[in-house]
This record gives structure tokens, C-alpha cells and sequence, in this order.
């Protein structure tokens, strides 16, 4: 598949040959921009007929508490990564409008919601959990890779019943030393106790990704994908 790159102050997007028919957010991590990604699209070689557009956004700068104030590209600060660590409610939710508008403005491009995949890493996973799990439309599905469930206490008063049966990817490596293995198992957990359907793959490698991992992504988005071309 061919793609034609734009890049803006916010977002790298990548267009494909001909007119799209899905799209994928996807949301980098913390301390990285929209740029982080984009080597990935070609390694899920996904095939010819999937006319897939890619928007990696930038977040914005700002400090980070976890990091002793350095100042970052981050969705939301972060006081602590543990379960019961504060969040940053406020950012949370900031970003989580940005999310949204970029949304609304692949559905303004013509995509239906259904051919939308919400994606992130890290940080920008849980995000994507954090957006696409309240998001009032059906979304095509969540990737969430190496990352953690957020405002998890408020998930069952906010949740879309829409998006109750969406299907979600999460991966994690058990050796991951910044977003540990327990939390994004626990994350799992929380979400499935919810009723939701989530599959759940774990890899032998650090907070990163591994060709293993890329494979499945693969397979998964032509599944999620495919399916979804039929309710259209």
C-alpha cells in the first residue's frame, strides 16, 4: 500500500492510495510526538483493498510530575504509575476532547464511526481506552498497546452502551519496566469484570514493540476492519 504523507502543527497523517474508507487514531506516548509511529504502517502490511487513513496527533507540552516537572509532549500528566496513583483528571479529560474532535473530523471527511480504530501506546493507550469506551457513536475498535485503564472509578457511570461490545486489542510485555506488566493485567481485568470482550496478548519484551506484536495487530485491524465493512 502507498501512502501519501501530510504533516501539520498537530497531526501526521498518513492518506492512502485512492479514497479512504477507514481510519486509525493513532496516539503516541509520553515524551514522543505523532512521528512515532508512523515506520509502523508499513509493517502491518495491510492489504491493498483496505483503504485505511492513518492520523498520528501531537499532544501538547507540558510538565511532567513523574518526571520532576520536565516539560513534555504528554495527553495528561502523570503523579505516579500505580493503581491507585492521582490522575490527572483535568488532562485527562482535555485530551480527551481533542480525541474527539479528531474524530468528528474524519466523520466530516466521510468515514462512519464504525471504520474509525482508536490506537495508542503507552500513555496514548490508555487514551484511547479513555475516549473510544465513552464515545457516544459505535468506533470500529481499541488497540490499546503497553498501557493501563484510566479514571477507572468513573468508567461505569460514563461508559457508551454503544461501545459496550467494542472489540479491544490490548498488548503488553511482561518485562515492561515503566508501565509494569501487573498494571495492564489488572486493567484487563477491570475491563472484562465490565462485561467488555477484551483480547488480552502478552509478549516476552520491554515497554515497547516486538514483531510478534505487530503481526497480530495486523490480523486483528483486518478482522475488526472486515467485519465492519459489512454494516456499513
Amino acid at each position: 500500500m502507498n501512502y501519501t504523507r501530510h504533516d501539520t502543527s498537530t497531526t501526521v497523517t498518513l492518506q492512502p492510495t485512492g479514497v479512504a474508507d477507514a481510519s486509525i487514531i493513532w496516539l503516541h506516548g509520553l515524551g514522543a510526538d505523532g512521528n512515532d509511529f508512523v515506520p509502523i504502517v508499513p509493517e502491518l502490511r495491510l492489504p491493498e483493498a483496505f483503504k485505511v487513513r492513518f492520523i498520528f496527533p501531537h499532544a501538547s507540552h507540558r510538565p511532567i510530575t513523574w518526571n520532576n516537572g520536565y516539560v513534555m509532549r504528554a495527553w495528561y500528566d502523570i503523579k505516579a504509575l500505580a493503581l491507585k496513583a492521582e490522575e490527572d483528571v483535568t488532562g485527562i479529560h482535555e485530551s480527551e476532547q481533542i480525541i474527539r474532535q479528531l474524530i468528528q473530523h474524519e466523520i466530516d471527511q466521510g468515514i462512519a464511526t464504525n471504520r474509525i480504530v482508536i490506537a495508542g501506546f503507552s500513555q496514548g493507550g490508555a487514551m484511547a481506552l479513555q475516549t473510544a469506551l465513552r464515545y457516544p457513536q459505535r468506533l470500529a475498535g481499541i488497540m490499546a498497546l503497553s498501557t493501563y485503564l484510566p479514571l477507572r472509578n468513573s468508567l461505569v457511570d460514563e461508559a457508551s452502551t454503544v461501545n459496550q461490545d467494542i472489540p479491544i486489542l490490548m498488548c503488553h510485555g511482561r518485562q515492561d519496566p515503566v508501565v509494569p506488566f501487573e498494571l495492564g493485567d489488572i486493567s484487563c481485568q477491570l475491563l472484562m469484570a465490565q462485561n467488555y470482550a477484551v483480547d488480552f496478548r502478552i509478549y516476552n519484551m520491554t515497554h515497547s514493540l516486538c514483531a510478534e506484536e505487530v503481526m497480530d495487530m495486523s490480523q486483528w485491524l483486518q478482522k475488526v476492519l472486515a467485519i465492519n465493512t459489512n454494516s456499513i
